[in-house]
């Protein structure tokens, strides 16, 4: 609330003026941002307030949205109900979680022929807030499959920029990583390398759901078998493994086009481990070692074919 009171001014009045609006709290996908590690350090996430309007009828400056970019897929689901809030899936694609409250009017705002000299503002009004839960289901051509170590980080850092750790013990990866394999100049691919799974993964056994929820948005599945598992187990039991959980947490999962390859080829046992699983699985296997880079090539352009393939399919 503020009178005009100015030498040679003969009539002053109200020149309280309005306050500003506060900024609202947005999340937008944004193509490069890779995960929500930033979010799991930082809870709470406030946007600016309004500025105070003052005298001489200045209003308030409004507030600057505060902006949280995440990766394309991310669910935002409100924890209080449990409803989805919005998908975004494109880049772009953004959403307002909590709006800034309106700023308050100050006293020249209530101005009036018969009311000239008011002495009342009202306060502004606060902005929302909301506990949101944010979900990355990865947004990939291509996933890579299967047990804990078999060389999909591995792989990853070869084929792409992405720099996985990488380790030669289990569960070296925790979440989702993401990687562009360029083919030629105008044609490229997103690869993610999804965590190792386990027998009681469809469940939730181990971080079964965490993990599983990652495929279900990659186009095609690449299967990796080590031929000489760490913990002795047998390579074509393992793959059988893998493709049981993938039909236990969904049956589209399973039906989609799957490329077998046996991963550390320059190992001795990987020829017969590659021949079994070809009697198997009914289709060519592909034998690599992203170490030596044999067969690297070869599984780029399979992929580019399937993805070909299943495009055409949906098309």
């Amino acid at each position: 609330m503020a009178f005009r009171r100015e030498k040679h001014v003969p009539h002053g009045g109200p020149s309280g003026g309005d306050g500003g609006d506060g900024g609202s709290v947005l999340i937008r996908a944004r193509e490069g941002v890779n995960s929500l590690t930033e979010f799991a350090h930082t809870r709470h996430w406030k946007a600016e307030r309004g500025k105070h309007g003052e005298g001489s009828n200045r209003h308030g400056k409004r507030g600057r949205d505060l902006v949280l970019e995440v990766p394309p897929g991310t669910v935002i689901i409100d924890a209080d109900s449990g409803l989805m809030i919005r998908d975004l899936v494109q880049d772009g694609e953004e959403v307002v979680v909590a709006r800034g409250g309106k700023g308050g009017k100050g006293n020249a705002h209530f101005k009036s022929a018969t009311n000239q000299a008011p002495r009342e503002s009202t306060p502004g009004s606060p902005g929302e807030s909301r506990h949101v839960i944010l979900e990355l289901k990865v947004i990939a051509d291509v996933g890579l499959v299967g047990k804990p170590n078999a060389g999909k980080s591995t792989l990853l850092s070869r084929l792409s920029r992405a720099r996985p750790e990488i380790a030669d013990y289990p569960f070296t990866t925790k979440h989702p990583n993401l990687g562009r394999v360029d083919v030629d100049i105008d044609r490229s691919f997103v690869m993610a390398d999804i965590p190792g799974l386990i027998e009681g993964a469809a469940e939730g056994i181990g971080l079964g759901h965490d993990f599983l929820r990652h495929i279900m948005r990659a186009g095609i599945l690449v299967h990796l078998v080590e031929p000489m598992p760490m913990d002795g187990s047998d390579p074509i039991d393992n793959y059988r493994t893998i493709r049981k959980e993938l039909e236990a947490y969904s049956a589209e999962l399973a039906t989609r086009p799957e490329i077998v390859v046996v991963t550390k080829c320059e190992l001795p046992d990987a020829a017969s481990v590659c021949n079994a699983l070809q009697e198997l699985v009914d289709q060519e296997v592909l034998p690599i070692s992203a170490v030596t880079g044999d067969g690297l090539n070869r599984l780029i352009y399979r992929i580019v074919d399937t993805l070909d393939h299943a495009a055409t399919r949906q098309g």
